[in-house]
């Protein structure tokens, strides 16, 4: 059975309800050892939707990067992020709804509905919102925004695996693989390294109580 692809309900919705200006939002990062939380917010614009839009996940690498082109050349697009540090002082949560509120306050046009992946709505919203439940696979705009936050995110990690190589991020992103954990161990902990999760508090917390 073909899976549903994302449709505007929930645009079309919003814009009954009165809204104008209406954006998808959907971060990406929350699960790796290392790197920021990388947010998108993308406002689509009607005649200029790109074929194919779908949950980031579910597409190729190179599906991923040519909708990124399209999305950015056609629509209203915010990236934002929240740093390793912010993410060790707020928490995973907090820092990645910390990263969607920055992206939609970058939006060009002020957003006057704003459509978010998951169950949360982010406690400092510029808007109105709704949370929607696997949004990236429901929802036109949300699937934009997880295309743009990932292959930002992982641009940024293909970029740090180059300036620390062995721990294999331009693969891993940052998540916990047997190869990234593996280098944790032989390489140790680098400044990109989230302390707060427990993998990496753990090894400091060795190193420590090892240290004479």
């Amino acid at each position: 059975m073909k899976k549903q692809a994302p449709n505007d309900d929930y645009e079309t919705a919003a814009r009954n309800r009165g809204a104008l200006c209406i954006a998808g939002v959907d971060e990406v990062g929350r699960g790796p050892l290392a790197g920021p939380v990388t947010a998108a917010a993308v406002r689509l614009l009607p005649g200029q939707v790109p074929a194919g839009l779908g949950d980031s996940k579910t597409l190729t690498a190179k599906r991923r990067e040519a909708l990124f082109d399209q999305i950015m050349a056609q629509a209203e697009v915010s990236i934002a992020h929240a740093t390793v540090e912010e993410i060790d002082a707020l928490n995973i949560l907090r820092a990645s709804h910390l990263a969607m509120e920055r992206a939609l306050r970058g939006l060009p046009t002020p957003p006057d509905h704003a459509l978010i992946d998951g169950n949360l709505l982010p406690r400092d919203l510029p808007c109105p919102g709704e949370a929607i439940i696997k949004g990236d696979a429901l929802c036109l705009s949300i699937a934009a925004a997880s295309i743009v936050a990932k292959v930002t995110r992982d641009r940024i990690m293909v970029d740090l695996a180059q300036q620390h190589p062995g721990y294999g991020w331009d693969r891993n992103a940052g998540y916990p693989t047997k190869e990234h954990q593996s280098a944790l161990l032989n390489l140790g902990v680098t400044a990109h390294h989230r302390r707060s999760f427990k993998p990496i508090h753990n090894i400091l917390y060795q190193e420590k109580s090892v240290t004479p």
